[in-house]
């Protein structure tokens, strides 16, 4: 291990690490809104919407993500419909194709997560907050979602941690993240173990990373977990 060389090789690989970031923080973003819109289809009680959102899950999870990102990549151009779309300025570009392939994976499994947090909120909390008087999105808003937001929060941390590593699938059609820089670096030094040892190391730290970002979420959110605050002296008076 020739540490002179690792070094150099840390500091190529760092400076792809804000395209890696951008990658999985869009993908992550917009798939978190069509997965939202998916698990809402699946409980909806509407036959279309379910059959649809079914479908839809079955094919993404069922299929390799290189598949996906190669179909959309390789796949979209050929058909002159979408090359003379208003979409095609977009779906041309590699870093679009690759954020599409990833959004639209991250959805399938992530709103199979969010369904499972939905339907873990209690029905009889729902009928209690109707009988108050409240309006089906103010019970949403205010009852059923910040409860399965803290359901599914530990599963929907393990689908973004896989989608950080994930978007090392981007350079196979051009993108020069970590993954895209490590593969140009072996193919110029021959030294496969350093430059993959590194590149391993800098994913681990954005994934602990992220890991104590959920962490200190889960934390937030759930009142439990946290110490009880200590009673003052004033308090402690009042009780005696």
């Amino acid at each position: 291990m020739d540490i002179r060389f690792a070094l150099e090789t840390f500091w190529s690989l760092l400076a792809a690490l804000p395209l890696t970031l951008e990658l999985a923080a869009t993908s992550i973003a917009l798939g978190s809104i069509l997965a939202l819109g998916l698990a809402l289809a699946r409980l909806s009680g509407m036959l279309a919407l379910d059959l649809f959102a079914r479908t839809y899950v079955f094919l993404f999870r069922g299929t390799p993500l290189l598949v996906q990102i190669f179909l959309i990549y390789y796949g979209l151009s050929q058909f002159p419909a979408v090359r003379h779309s208003i979409f095609w300025p977009l779906l041309r570009e590699p870093y679009w194709c690759a954020v599409l392939a990833l959004m639209l994976n991250t959805a399938a499994y992530a709103s199979e997560i969010i369904r499972g947090g939905l339907i873990s909120v209690p029905h009889g909390q729902v009928e209690a907050a109707r009988a108050c008087g409240m309006g089906r999105f103010m019970i949403f808003r205010r009852i059923v979602m910040p409860q399965a937001l803290r359901q599914a929060l530990p599963g929907y941390g393990n689908e973004m941690i896989s989608m950080v590593k994930a978007t090392s699938l981007a350079s196979i059609i051009t993108l020069m993240e970590i993954t895209g820089v490590a593969a140009k670096l072996i193919s110029e030094s021959y030294r496969v173990i350093e430059v993959f040892i590194v590149a391993g190391v800098i994913y681990l730290a954005i994934n602990f990373a992220l890991t104590r970002l959920v962490a200190f979420a889960e934390h937030r959110l759930n009142p439990q977990l946290r110490a009880p605050l200590p009673i003052s002296a004033d308090l402690k008076g009042e009780a005696h």
